[in-house]
């Protein structure tokens, strides 16, 4: 590693893994830190799911969301994909000084609408204010609360060759959003962010007694990294196949002029799902019954049991290895 933090560190990627892996998962000593979004904890009378998470996003308001909802839609997406129910939130906010009021009231509004729609209550919080300068304007961190089912839970271990991967909608919006948003590099677009609570989507296909192996947000280093993650940690080989990959034409474009790779664009209202073959349509059916899973789609399938490994297969045939992001595409992403 490099002796000073870069924001490279940030992007989710090789830098972020090895970030965590050597200072953090070192220092705690919890090795299966890294396997979930979310701590699964035993309490005796009965086990829950905790998560937390910072929010820097540049710029705080942006097409389709603003920090205040993508706060608690991470969150919440976190629980949600660890086969959790969603229950409760904290939310705390680092103010800079000379940050607009309304400004502010509108962000907390937006978070608290966007719990309630989703049936999450905030029940905690705290506020800091720094001197000017010290904090971009505003930073929020959550912590989310969720309880595990007694049913329908997601089994990793019973990943095996064969299973289908799904995603739930378009790759990239989020990323080109964003980028869109800064106006740094001259890039127009009507494209809006996919930030949104996926809870009772993912709900919807637990309930529909699909066999669901494993569930993913695919954020920060987008599909690619996330599916190497996956692989990695529950040593198994996934191909996905490039022209299977649901992609927007302004995404794909601005991808083409940016020198931008869709598969490592940031998202932040979908979901990776890896499901037995046979509820493949079960699944599709229940993600396509909500807007935000309109576009689902599978995109490959697991070909083994074997040293975690991610392959890409082309439209001409071909097939390469995908690793995590390396380097920094997007940094202040979410």
């Amino acid at each position: 590693m490099e002796r000073k933090v870069t924001l490279a560190y940030g992007d989710g990627g090789e830098l972020a893994h090895k970030l965590i892996q050597q200072v953090f998962v070192s220092a705690f000593g919890n090795q299966d830190a890294s396997r979930f979004d979310s701590a699964l904890l035993s309490l005796g009378s009965g086990n829950i799911a905790v998560t937390t998470d910072s929010f820097v996003v540049n710029p705080l308001f942006f097409p389709g969301g603003s920090i205040g909802k993508i706060a608690v839609a991470g969150t919440i997406n976190d629980l949600s994909v660890a086969g959790t129910v969603p229950l409760y939130l904290t939310a705390g906010f680092i103010i800079e000084e000379g940050f607009p009021l309304g400004d502010l009231r509108t962000i907390v509004r937006s978070l608290a609408e966007e719990a309630a729609a989703a049936g999450v209550r905030v029940v905690a919080g705290d506020t800091k204010v720094v001197e000017k300068g010290g904090a971009d304007g505003l930073y929020i961190n959550t912590t989310g609360i969720g309880l595990q089912r007694t049913e329908h839970a997601i089994r990793p271990e019973e990943i095996q060759e064969g299973d289908d991967v799904i995603i739930s909608g378009t790759l990239g919006d989020h990323g080109i959003a964003i980028l869109a948003a800064r106006g740094e590099l001259g890039l127009m677009t009507d494209l809006k962010s996919d930030c949104a609570p996926l809870n009772r989507m993912i709900d919807k296909v637990l309930e529909s007694g699909a066999h669901v192996r494993i569930m993913r947000d695919p954020t920060r280093g987008g599909v690619a990294t996330t599916l190497v993650e996956i692989a990695e940690d529950f040593g198994t080989a996934i191909e996905i196949s490039e022209a299977a990959l649901p992609i927007r034409d302004e995404v794909r474009g601005a991808c083409d002029i940016l020198g931008f790779d869709p598969l490592y664009l940031a998202n932040e209202g979908k979901v990776i799902l890896i499901v037995a073959h046979e509820d493949r349509q079960k699944t599709l059916d229940a993600l396509r019954a909500f807007p935000e899973g309109s576009n689902a789609k599978v995109i490959g399938h697991v070909i083994g049991k074997e040293a975690g490994r991610l392959l890409l297969e082309t439209p001409l045939g071909s097939k390469r290895r995908l690793h995590r992001l390396s380097g920094m595409m997007l940094p202040r992403i979410c």
